[in-house]
C-alpha cells in the first residue's frame, strides 16, 4: 500500500496536505487553513476528488476551510469534538479509533498540551504521520489550553514511534526553532544542523518533513530530560527574543 503526500504553504506560514491511497485514489487533506489553496492543489494534484478532511483541532487556522470545502466537493469532515467550537464536523474520532482513507488505515492518537482536544493521524504501514501543532521540527507546540505535564507526555508518546516514522508539521516555524535551540545545545552536530536549515529557508525551501530520530537528536524538546525540565525548556521559548 501506498500514501502519496502533496505538502503546499498556505497562509502566512501554514502548511497543507493532500493525501492519496494509490490503491483506490481517495483523496483527504489534513486541516483546512485556506480553503481555495487546497482547491488549487487538488486541481494541480489531477487527483480529482476530495473524501476526506481530517482536522487535527479546532484553531480557525486549521478549520476555517471546513464549509468551503464540504461544499465544493461533498467530502466528509473527521475530527477531535472541539472542532464543533470553531467550525463543522461530520464524524467525532477519539485516540484509539482509526479512519480510512480507501485501503490506508489512520491511526488516531490523542495528544493534548496545545489545544486539550488535539489528535495526530498515523499510517504505520507507510511510516507517516500527520501531528498538527504538536511537534515541529526542533519545536512543539505553544501551551495554549493544556499543562506541560500533558505535552511532555504527548511528546513522549509520539518519541517511542520507529525514528524512521516520517513526520509532517503543520507550520513552518523551524529556523526561529533553530535559533532557541542554538541557545541551549553547542554540540557541532547542532550547528550543521542548524545551518542546513537556515540555507535552505534562504532558498525558500521547506523544512517539512522530519523525521522521529531527527527529532530524537535535534528537538530541544524531546531532549528533556523529564517533565519538569520540558516546562522550563517550553517557557523559555516563550520568552525567546533571539
Amino acid at each position: 500500500m501506498t500514501l502519496d503526500v502533496r505538502l503546499f504553504p498556505c497562509l502566512n506560514d501554514n502548511y497543507g496536505f493532500l493525501l492519496r491511497d494509490a490503491a483506490t485514489g481517495q483523496v483527504a487533506t489534513v486541516d483546512t487553513p485556506d480553503a481555495e489553496a487546497v482547491l488549487a492543489e487538488l486541481e494541480r494534484s489531477g487527483w480529482g476528488r476530495l473524501d476526506l478532511i481530517l482536522n487535527t483541532h479546532w484553531h480557525p487556522d486549521h478549520t476555517q476551510g471546513n464549509a468551503r470545502l464540504k461544499a465544493a466537493t461533498g467530502c466528509e469532515i473527521v475530527g477531535p469534538e472541539e472542532v464543533r467550537r470553531a467550525a463543522s464536523l461530520d464524524r467525532v474520532v477519539r485516540g484509539g479509533d482509526v479512519v480510512q482513507l480507501g485501503e490506508t488505515t489512520l491511526a488516531v492518537t490523542e495528544t493534548p498540551g496545545h489545544t486539550l482536544g488535539h489528535i495526530v493521524y498515523r499510517d504505520a504501514a507507510s511510516g507517516q504521520a500527520f501531528v498538527g501543532d504538536t511537534l515541529f521540527v526542533m519545536g512543539c507546540g505553544r501551551l495554549f489550553e493544556g499543562t506541560a505535564e500533558q505535552m511532555w507526555t504527548s511528546l513522549s508518546t509520539l518519541a517511542a514511534w520507529p525514528d524512521e516514522t516520517v513526520i509532517w508539521c503543520a507550520h513552518e516555524y523551524t529556523a526561529a526553532n533553530a535559533r532557541f535551540t542554538l541557545s541551549l545545545d553547542d554540540r557541532p552536530e547542532m550547528a550543521a544542523r542548524a545551518a542546513a536549515v537556515f540555507a535552505a529557508r534562504e532558498r525558500g525551501q521547506p523544512t517539512v518533513p522530519t523525521t522521529i530520530g531527527a527529532e530524537k537528536a535535534f528537538n530541544p524538546f524531546l531532549r528533556a530530560r523529564d517533565a519538569s525540565d520540558f516546562a522550563a525548556r517550553r517557557a523559555a521559548k516563550d520568552s525567546f527574543a533571539g
